[in-house]
Order: C-alpha cells, then sequence, then structure tokens
C-alpha cells in the first residue's frame, strides 16, 4: 500500500487490485510536476462532495420540474449550484447540468442552430478546440464552420486576426461566431468580436472552458459583457475541473432569452439524468471561487505563467505569441532543436516526472499526432503553493530534460529532483 494512500477500506476489500491502480495514481499526482493547462487539483470537499450519497439519486429534468420522486432534496442542491454560478459570472441564467465542456457546446449548438448552420470558429491549428469544427467531431459533421486564425509570427504577432475574422464573416454570414480556444495564451477581445457579429447579424459564443477561473476572479474580462457593460457573449460554456478548480464537468451561463432553449436543447435533447454528485461538487467549486483568496489565488496562476514563459524563453524556447496573459503558455520547440517533436519531448519528460502535452503551433509542419510545440499551464502548480522562483526550477528541468533526451541516468537524476521539488509542495488531498 502506496504511503500517499487515500483510498477508503471498503474500497481497498471489495477491489485491492484497483485501489492500488489508485494508490499509483495517487502518488504520481503527488511526485511529479503537474503542468497540463487544462488539469488542476480540487479540494478535499470537492472531491467529497464529488463521492457523496447523491451519486445514488436519478434525477431526469431541473428543479421543481423533474420527472421521477424523490428529488426535493436535489432539488435543492442544484439550485444552490446555479445561484452560485450566476453570482460569480453576473449572469441572468446557467444550467449546471453538462458532464463536459463538449457537452455543454454541442448543447448550445443544438439550441441556437440547425445542422447545416455555418459558424465562425477558431481553427484547431491555429488553438482552436475540437468541438469547434474538427471533421472528426460531431460539430465539423453537423455544421459548416469556417475557420479564422492568428496573425503571423513577429512582433506582436500571433494573436488573433480580428480583420481576417471580420472579412471572413462579411463573406460567410455565420449563424454563430464562437470565441475561446483550446491552445491560445492572450486575452480574447469579446468587443471586437461583438462587434462583427452585429454587423453580420450572427451570435456568439464564448467558449471559456480554459479561463472560467480567471473570469470568476475578475482577472479575465466576463465575455457576457462588453467593456461598456453591454452584451457581449450571448452565451458562455466552460468546464469546471480547469482554472475554475472544481470536479470534471461543464456549464453553461448565458442571458435569459437564451435559457429555456439551452435547458430543452440539454435535457431531454442532448443528456438524461444529470450527475447530482457531481452537481453538488461544482456547487463547492463555486463556493470556494466566490471567496477573497481565490481571486488571490488566479494573481498567483497568472504570475507564475509569465514568470516560466519568461524562464522558457530564457532557455532557448519560443513562445507563441511573445507570452501569456493566462495560466497557458505554449512554446514552439523549434527554436530549441530543430529536430525535437512535441511528440517526443512529451514522452521525455514523462520520464522526468514533467507532465505537459504535445501541442500544434501556428503554422506547425507536423500532424497533430506529432507536433512542434508544447503546452503547459501552471494552475495545478499553483494550487500545490509553488510560486515565481519554482517556476525557474521547472525551465530548468524542462531544458535538462530535452537536452539530455538520450541520457537515461540524467534523465533518472531529474525525476529524483522533481520527485523531491514536489514533495515539497503537496497538493490538497495530502494536506490535512
Amino acid at each position: 500500500m502506496s504511503e500517499y494512500s487515500l483510498v477508503g477500506s471498503h474500497f481497498r476489500d471489495v477491489d485491492p487490485e484497483l485501489a492500488h491502480l489508485v494508490d499509483e495514481e495517487i502518488e504520481r499526482q503527488s511526485t511529479s510536476l503537474q503542468l497540463i493547462a487544462s488539469e488542476n487539483f480540487t479540494s478535499l470537499a470537492v472531491m467529497e462532495a464529488t463521492a457523496s450519497v447523491l451519486t445514488n439519486k436519478y434525477s431526469e429534468g431541473y428543479p421543481g420540474k423533474r420527472y421521477y420522486g424523490g428529488n426535493s432534496i436535489v432539488d435543492k442542491v442544484e439550485t444552490l449550484a446555479i445561484e452560485r454560478l450566476k453570482l460569480l459570472f453576473k449572469a441572468a441564467h446557467a444550467n449546471v447540468q453538462p458532464h463536459s465542456g463538449a457537452n455543454a457546446n454541442a448543447a448550445v449548438y443544438f439550441a441556437l442552430l440547425k445542422p447545416g448552420d455555418t459558424v465562425l470558429a477558431m481553427r484547431l491549428d491555429q488553438g482552436g478546440h475540437l468541438t469547434h469544427g474538427s471533421p472528426v467531431n460531431f460539430s465539423g459533421q453537423l455544421y459548416n464552420f469556417v475557420g479564422y486564425g492568428v496573425t503571423p509570427k513577429g512582433v506582436d504577432g500571433e494573436v488573433i486576426d480580428f480583420d481576417s475574422m471580420y472579412d471572413l464573416a462579411k463573406k460567410h454570414r455565420p449563424k454563430m461566431i464562437v470565441a475561446g480556444a483550446t491552445a491560445y495564451s492572450r486575452i480574447i477581445e469579446v468587443d471586437r468580436v461583438r462587434e462583427i457579429a452585429d454587423e453580420v447579424g450572427s451570435l456568439v459564443m464564448f467558449d471559456a472552458a480554459h479561463v472560467a477561473g480567471l473570469i470568476a476572479a475578475e482577472i479575465y474580462p466576463n465575455p457576457l459583457f462588453t467593456t461598456d457593460g453591454s452584451k457581449g457573449a450571448d452565451v458562455v460554456t466552460f468546464t469546471t475541473h480547469k482554472t475554475l478548480r472544481g470536479p470534471r464537468g461543464g456549464a453553461i451561463v448565458s442571458h435569459e432569452e437564451y435559457g429555456q432553449k439551452i435547458d430543452k436543447a440539454l435535457f431531454p435533447g442532448f443528456q438524461g439524468g444529470p450527475l447530482e454528485n457531481t452537481i453538488a461538487a461544482k456547487a463547492v467549486a463555486f463556493l470556494e471561487a466566490l471567496s477573497p483568496s481565490f481571486k488571490e489565488y488566479q494573481q498567483k496562476v497568472v504570475e507564475n505563467a509569465k514568470a516560466l514563459a519568461k524562464e522558457l524563453e530564457a532557455q532557448g524556447f519560443r513562445v507563441v505569441s511573445g507570452g501569456t496573459d493566462t495560466h497557458l503558455i505554449l512554446v514552439d520547440l523549434q527554436s530549441f532543436d530543430i529536430d525535437l517533436s512535441g511528440k517526443q519531448a512529451q514522452e521525455v519528460l514523462d520520464r522526468a516526472g514533467i507532465t505537459c502535452n504535445r501541442n500544434q503551433i501556428p503554422g506547425d509542419p507536423r500532424s497533430p499526432f506529432v507536433t512542434s510545440g508544447l503546452r503547459f499551464g501552471t494552475a495545478a502548480m499553483t494550487t500545490a503553493n509553488m510560486g515565481v522562483r519554482e517556476m525557474s526550477l521547472v525551465a530548468e528541468y524542462v531544458a535538462a530534460s530535452l537536452r539530455k533526451r538520450e541520457d537515461d541516468r540524467e534523465i533518472e537524476r531529474i525525476r529524483k529532483e522533481v520527485r523531491s521539488l514536489c514533495l515539497k509542495f503537496p497538493p490538497p488531498f495530502l494536506v490535512r
């Protein structure tokens, strides 16, 4: 049994084989650097809510409108989550039932579009998400997606090309413009998206999966509103498990006029019974996000990201767009080593105890399965109380591992140093 075990006795007695695997994952998370931008460490309170007896209740429908009996308490749980989320985002309407960010996006499309409608969204090879029109995804198969991208590499380059977005919108007259990305580190100006959308008569959906926690903490502008307080995005979707630091799941906030359509699209249109234990855990996370300490945390997340980006540049990596405004850093490996692919780098760093993911960069000469880039995020290690000093060490470990990637002894030496560092900064589930 691992010294890091959190597995309960019932679990261990019933399924010792699986319990052992969970022990191994606890140790992995505790002794290696978690730098995947779409991951975080939840609080123990969130974990306990996820494992609560609410998992036993079937509750198709919405509070006060269920298709099964016995939901009086569950209705209060879900209503609490809804009200907290509305308060966080200053939203008129919220839906906390999506099982994921992809489900949230699908529900919005289903609510506000018809199959075959044209949608303008960020191209995947420029930083967009699978659900923003990939041909292998439902979005690309059901709707006619047109992709916009970023400006060329250079001074003030690799930022969203709003001139191109405008030209494409004028040409294609999309029913919806999707803002938001999965590998874009800069603030997206919703004012400019709204201006373009209004000129061509489009709706605006903002996919805030990566920056939801930053929005909740008022570190990143709330995309529901423009800078003058008027309507920005019509609908905002996001995941609850990235910067928001909640359980794995999704949510939707919107202006009032879209609420009923979105609710009907999610259920009965797209999902069945909600996961009320996860919704309870979302409620806990929303409450945590309303605290002053959460804002301080998010400020540190961004400070650490900026510090890590600067240190990676000092080690010879090129940071896409020249830096970051968020928790996310996209790195071009070509300046570091032209022969090193993202796939190879990810595998080497795994061996060194540094968890990140390969990622395409704008204009990437390699395929999405190989790539020329890496994506890093600072949300999880900031939760574990690492700071700017540790970000310098992280950059050194990354560079040293990749320079010495053929030297197993050197990789093992770095792995030991990484383990030693991580043990000084335990994740919340090890802090009692």
